[in-house]
């Protein structure tokens, strides 16, 4: 199961248990909320790594650069927040 099919599979779960989307929600709060939200995944049988999350944005990021006619020389400055994104789609 690739990342994306992980989030998917996350965002099912915690539309049907608003007890897990409230703890997901929460993990803003965490002192390390990469991690805190992780291991409530984890916890709610989704296998999600923080590396995984920060990969998902560096791959779309290097793929919008491929994509460039010619190429583009320059990668951007930021790359798409997959765990910002989740949240937005709970909230």
């Amino acid at each position: 199961m690739n990342t994306f099919e992980k989030l998917e599979t996350l965002t099912a779960k915690a539309k049907a248990d608003a007890a897990l989307r409230g703890r997901l929600l929460g993990t803003r709060e965490s002192r390390d909320p990469l991690v805190s939200f992780c291991a409530i995944a984890q916890a709610a049988g989704v296998d999600l790594s923080v590396g995984e999350l920060f990969a998902v944005g560096q791959e779309y990021s290097d793929n919008q650069c491929k994509s460039t006619n010619g190429g583009n020389p320059t990668p951007y400055d930021a790359f798409d927040d997959a765990y910002e994104n989740f949240l937005a789609g709970l909230a």
